[in-house]
């Protein structure tokens, strides 16, 4: 990531513009949000970033195929999730829709909240992540909020359930230190396996997640379930 002469990480870019400007001008895979009238540049993600991006998605996408028959809906960024209420376009690295919420997806983008939104924070997005989307996505009514770290010396998780005040509470651990999704039943995962280098390949992941539903699977051609 390319960093200053004095060793701070470059700043995002800022551009003022309105919704639709902003529409007119992103591409199709612009790393950018717009925000109330601005829209931020993000810089180039790391590798680590990316694979753990890619880890995550994975592993919801399969436990919905596999355990939840193909419903609900999971996207990774660039992709965007509007919501009107607090003026932002956001692209979360990656969102669960529920099957009860699947209305929302329009032909462009996310129409409301996600149920389950996850960001892997970088070196420049540690006060967009852990305050700045933290306070708007309870604000929102995002119900399930994952904050994956990849800085170096940083690596890290840790899960927020929105509570009635609309204020985030940290999800617990069970007793093999296994965090648990509410918003996605039966989906589990230990926050380990995102600290891990190299990465744990998804599928070996999955055998431990759901192992009855995967051998089913298996049985069927990996097939979804009947």
């Amino acid at each position: 990531m390319a960093r200053n002469a004095i060793g701070t990480v470059a700043a995002e870019r800022r551009l003022r513009m309105t919704y639709q400007e902003y529409l007119d001008w992103a591409t199709a895979d612009a790393a950018s949000e717009w925000v109330d009238g601005e829209v931020t540049i993000f810089m180039p993600p790391r590798t680590i970033h990316q694979d753990l991006v890619l880890l995550i998605a994975q592993l919801l996408s399969d436990f919905l195929y596999l355990v939840r028959g193909g419903t609900g809906k999971v996207m990774i960024a660039p992709y965007e999730m509007l919501a009107w209420d607090v003026r932002s376009a956001r692209q979360p690295d990656v969102l669960y829709v529920a099957p009860d919420h699947v209305d929302r997806v329009s032909k462009d983008r996310l129409e409301g909240p996600a149920d389950l939104v996850v960001e892997v924070v970088s070196d420049d997005s540690v006060v967009r992540d852990r305050q700045t989307k933290f306070a708007e996505y309870a604000a929102i009514g995002v119900p399930e909020y994952w904050l994956v770290d990849s800085r170096d010396g940083h690596r890290a998780v840790a899960a927020y359930r929105l509570a009635p005040e609309a204020a985030y509470e940290r999800l617990p651990l069970d007793a093999a230190g296994r965090l648990h999704s509410r918003v996605l039943p039966g989906f589990w995962l230990d926050p380990t396996w995102l600290t891990q280098d190299p990465l744990p390949h998804p599928l070996a992941l999955m055998a431990t997640i759901a192992p009855d539903a995967l051998h089913q699977a298996a049985r069927r051609g990996l097939g979804p379930p009947e």
